[in-house]
């Protein structure tokens, strides 16, 4: 399996703090967020592509330097159009026949990812409050019947939270501009769950950190469901390139 961490946005919630570090590196308990998103990554995991643009090189530099996984590897994504064309633009650089797809700015259950992981498709889902805010997720059984955005419907409701298992043929898709002028990677849900069970695991942890108020409290919180394992020397990074 391989994995797609999605890094490349602008991080305009979380300034100032962006504006000289990319989100991704903002330091969370004194590790950079996407230090605790690698290390909650299953074993199954054999390469890690990460999507780039805003500041990449710094993120490239934390690649090089990380112990967590040996191969990994950078797409720039020269134009922001959408998480859709993010997980596009890693076509080439997918090796494996399932690829596990997360955000770059939320931190996850390590046990949760082992479960998605070892589904053939399908997404983690999170109660909330605010379903309004978010993408939700309607079921039958274990799975996805559909997705509906910001429903105004009576809180909790179980949430998409933005962490996905696709079959490697997710990348034959031509993906649909959304009215936003942007490609939608639950546009890529949809497609594949219309064609093959879309499996939806119900997670017990996600801490997403989307701006400054929840980077604040990221800082106090028990984050012991997101590690797996601590860095370690025994794999030395290597750069499978661009």
């Amino acid at each position: 399996m391989d994995a797609i961490i999605l890094a490349a946005g602008l991080g305009t919630r979380l300034r100032p703090h962006t504006e000289t570090t990319p989100k991704p590196l903002l330091p969370v308990q004194g590790r950079p967020i996407l230090d605790w998103i690698l290390a909650a990554l299953p074993d199954t995991v054999e390469q890690v592509i990460v999507v780039v643009n805003y500041l990449a090189d710094q993120i490239e530099k934390y690649l090089a330097e990380q112990q967590h996984v040996a191969k990994w590897s950078t797409v720039r994504q020269a134009v922001p159009r959408g998480t859709g064309d993010a997980l596009m633009c890693c076509r080439d650089a997918v090796r494996a026949e399932s690829v596990l797809v997360l955000n770059g700015d939320d931190l996850y259950g390590a046990a949760d990812l082992l479960r998605l992981a070892a589904r053939p498709a399908g997404l983690l889902a999170h109660p909330v409050d605010q379903p309004e805010k978010f993408g939700i997720v309607f079921t039958h059984g274990d799975r996805l019947e559909k997705l509906v955005e910001k429903p105004q419907l009576p809180p909790p409701q179980w949430a998409n939270i933005g962490a996905y298992v696709f079959p490697r043929r997710v990348f034959d898709l031509t993906l649909p501009l959304s009215p936003r002028g942007e490609y939608e990677i639950t546009d890529a849900v949809s497609a594949i769950a219309a064609e093959e069970p879309f499996f939806v695991e119900r997670a017990s942890f996600w801490f997403p950190i989307g701006d400054v108020a929840a980077w604040n409290r990221a800082q106090t919180a028990d984050l012991s469901p997101a590690l797996r394992r601590a860095s370690s020397g025994e794999n030395r990074p290597t750069h499978s390139g661009h």
